[in-house]
């Protein structure tokens, strides 16, 4: 296939006994699951795209199993970022089968600066996401991520496992129980998709709930025109208060909340839960334009 290169591969101990040697288990306080099943970290790899000549970002690796994954299908390079320091050995490892394609950093994914990273690294242009993020820090990973101040984002695609439940709100649509705030945020700038299930079983420790895998790819411009943080403003108004009217939950962002929203063209007893992605951009110009109680 025409862009897909598959690079021949070292020799490697399996993933149970990498972890078995260097005594890793996984700890809930971490939100850590391993996945040890090759086929299945070889899907969620070749889900990411072509990976030939691209640099893929990793968060959360652990012992390295979709690592390992994304480098068999071809990856030029992997940026592993891992804050468990009992895993760096393992991935050490890795690292030096296979050379100069994989570079390991330990660090606090939620605190890096990814552009002056990529950066410092040389690396130009966007690159992939690919990663079974923890499930402690996944949704706020999701929003550092989709709250980029410069647009497009570092990243061309993200290709992530979630609890099923959170990939849910990503492709909800409006009047659904799953819509809110991060369905609102997601879908204003980018094209989720949901890709498939991954059942308990297939992780060491097995999780209590489905995870899923799903694709989002950035837009060219946001569906509809307005500043980024007015529209997290509104979005956090409304569905913190989700069950109210508008003209209720948005009291503490307009000094005469009604009449803003009838600016906007819009009810003031409709509720977040029935309004679109344009609704709440509509909104959230009509904030920027009011007096400001902020």
């Amino acid at each position: 296939m025409r862009g897909w290169t598959i690079l021949a591969e070292p020799d490697l101990p399996s993933l149970r006994d990498v972890v078995a040697r260097y005594d890793i288990s996984a700890r809930k306080s971490l939100g850590q699951n391993f996945l040890f099943d090759l086929n299945l970290t070889r899907r969620i790899a070749r889900a990411a795209g072509p990976l030939a000549d691209t640099t893929v970002y990793e968060v959360g690796p652990g012992p390295g199993g979709l690592t390992r994954a994304l480098l068999a299908e071809g990856a030029a390079r992997v940026i592993a970022v891992e804050r468990d320091r009992r895993c760096l050995a393992a991935l050490s490892e890795l690292a030096a089968a296979y050379r100069d394609r994989l570079l390991v950093i330990e660090a606090d994914a939620l605190e890096l600066d990814e552009v002056a990273l990529l950066a410092a690294e040389g690396v130009t242009g966007a690159v992939r996401v690919a990663a079974n993020l923890p499930y402690n820090i996944g949704s706020a990973l999701l929003v550092k991520w989709l709250s980029a101040s410069s647009w497009p984002p570092f990243w061309q695609s993200l290709t992530l496992m979630f609890q099923r439940e959170v990939a849910m709100r990503l492709v909800a649509a409006p009047r659904t129980p799953a819509y809110g705030r991060l369905s609102v945020l997601s879908q204003w700038r980018t094209q989720p998709q949901i890709l498939f299930d991954v059942h308990p079983s297939a992780f060491t420790p097995a999780p209590k709930v489905t995870s899923t895998v799903v694709r989002i790819d950035p837009l060219a411009a946001p569906r509809a025109p307005c500043h980024l943080r007015a529209l997290e403003q509104v979005t956090a108004a409304g569905f913190g208060n989700r069950r109210k009217m508008l003209r209720q939950s948005l009291k503490a962002l307009y000094p005469d909340a009604e009449a803003q929203i009838l600016s906007a063209g819009l009810e003031p007893t409709a509720r977040a839960e029935e309004l679109s992605i344009a609704d709440f951009a509509a909104l959230a110009r009509a904030l920027d334009e009011a007096p400001i109680r902020r």
